[in-house]
């Protein structure tokens, strides 16, 4: 029977993918298919859930796949990036909005649904089972489900904040069971937010205030409610959301540390990549090689690098100056190694505290609360520049909460979806990769608000193997 699972259970056989000890992340091998007898003792779930764990490192989501995935597509697909020509015009076909149901993130959507097929299972055994961590293992496998089902809507579906239509159109097939021959058709977007909504509220409720490492806990639930609130336009409930998160934003001196793995400042939900648990070179993402021989498959825009202040921190934790071919360009840092170190292999970022508060200083401004809009913004500025920007009002403020958003995210999966639920067009300039913006510029440089390649096509294979599915206007 032709079902929505068919497009990645190949994928799954292979389920056992790294190996810890004590608090680390810890995966063990377990079966394609479970049974009765695969989860009986409370190791069998913590062992079941580390396999769901597991898929959020897979390329097509936080892991570094030519095919795009969530460390890259977001900027790729804004103006955070320039192609480079000195790398292997990798995604270019995101970045020139080329895509097609042949040509598109068919990566990430099979990823995903292979990640909730995992935690449906879970979820389904362990209606029997009577363990004292029982709520706990409901609340992690409920709260990757969600953030599964809410990376497929923001790529795939409108942003409620995105236009008047947007809650009425094509959300995602939110899949709650662990057949894998049924054949759902996709809800809409406000249907896909409400049932995201009743999974991380129910986690939030269950989950363990504090988890291993490498795991969801509490703040991080809290974290991505308010994420998910903000991209509804529900002022107040992101602000609660946000309020609840115990954890203060990486203090300067540390920022640079944050990104080379030498403090966990300001982390909430990070993975350990190091081997020989995983080790996967997840930086090839933007480039490869070292600082004096840089291979960059993207550069920092000309228009972002310029962006930052000279006493902006951020400068020198994101970017690098490295020489290709004779010419200087502006790398980006972020993903590049630990210290002495430019193979990539850093660990997963997910959740960090700056978002809270940048979350907060959002919403307040949409509630007109303008003066705990400015201090929600500027706990982030207070601990970002040596002599930060302050005391803006109306559209300025507002305008500097959204240019403090792209500069504490750049080349961190929001930005475009950012621009997307601002309804907001793309526009980059013509400046060129090089460090000095000659050089070559990227081919496209501008994509309009409104435009359906906002929403990205569904692979011709999902609609193959699911006659339910319906494609997105415009492919």
């Amino acid at each position: 029977m032709k079902n929505i699972y068919k497009i990645f259970i190949p994928m799954i056989i292979i389920a056992g993918l790294f190996f810890s000890c004590d608090d680390e992340l810890n995966q063990l091998p377990y079966d394609e298919f479970a049974t009765e007898n695969a989860y009986v003792t409370a190791q069998d779930f913590e062992n079941g859930l580390r396999g769901v764990y597991s898929a959020l490192t897979r390329g097509g989501l936080y892991g570094s796949s030519d095919a795009g995935s969530l460390l890259s597509a977001p900027d790729i697909l804004a103006d955070n990036v320039t192609l480079s020509q000195r790398g292997r015009f990798s995604k270019r076909i995101l970045h020139d909005y080329e895509y097609n149901s042949n040509s598109t993130l068919g990566g990430t959507y099979s990823d995903a649904y292979a990640l909730i097929f995992r935690a449906n299972q879970i979820l389904y055994y362990v209606q029997n089972f009577e363990g004292e961590s029982k709520n706990n293992i409901i609340a992690e496998a409920k709260a990757l489900r969600a953030l599964a089902h809410f990376n497929l809507v923001t790529f795939f579906g409108k942003i409620p904040t995105q236009s008047g239509d947007a809650n009425t159109s094509l959300g995602v097939a939110y899949v709650q069971e662990p057949d894998p021959n049924i054949e759902p058709a996709r809800l809409s977007v406000a249907e896909s937010y409400t049932k995201i909504l009743e999974d991380l509220q129910e986690a939030k409720t269950k989950i363990n205030p504090i988890n291993p490492v490498g795991r969801m806990n509490l703040d991080a639930v809290n974290v991505l409610l308010s994420r998910v609130y903000l991209y509804m336009g529900e002022w107040q409930n992101s602000i609660d959301a946000a309020n609840q998160v115990d954890y203060q934003i990486a203090a300067r001196d540390n920022v640079v540390g944050v990104w080379e793995d030498t403090n966990r400042d300001g982390l909430i939900f990070y993975i350990p990549n190091v081997d020989p648990i995983l080790g996967n070179s997840i930086g090839v993402t933007w480039s490869q090689g070292s600082m004096t021989s840089l291979i960059p498959e993207y550069v920092t825009s000309f228009q972002l690098y310029n962006l930052f202040a000279d006493d902006d921190i951020r400068k020198e934790a994101y970017t690098f100056e490295g020489l290709s071919g004779g010419n200087a360009y502006n790398g980006i840092k972020k993903l590049f190694g630990r210290p002495g170190q430019t193979n990539g292999e850093v660990d997963y970022k997910i959740f960090r505290a700056a978002e809270v508060y940048l979350n907060k200083a959002e919403a307040y401004y949409n509630l007109g609360n303008e003066s705990s809009a400015r201090s929600a913004l500027d706990e982030v500025r207070n601990k970002r520049y040596s002599n930060p920007p302050n005391g803006e009002t109306a559209i300025d403020l507002r305008d500097a909460i959204r240019l403090e958003r792209r500069l504490e995210f750049a080349f961190e999966y929001q930005r475009f979806f950012d621009l997307k639920r601002w309804g907001l067009s793309v526009n980059r300039t013509n400046a060129g990769d090089q460090a000095d913006g000659s050089g070559t510029p990227s081919d496209v440089l501008n994509l309009e608000s409104g435009s359906t390649l906002f929403q990205l096509p569904l692979s011709q294979q999902s609609l193959d193997v699911n006659p339910n599915l319906q494609q997105n206007p415009g492919y």
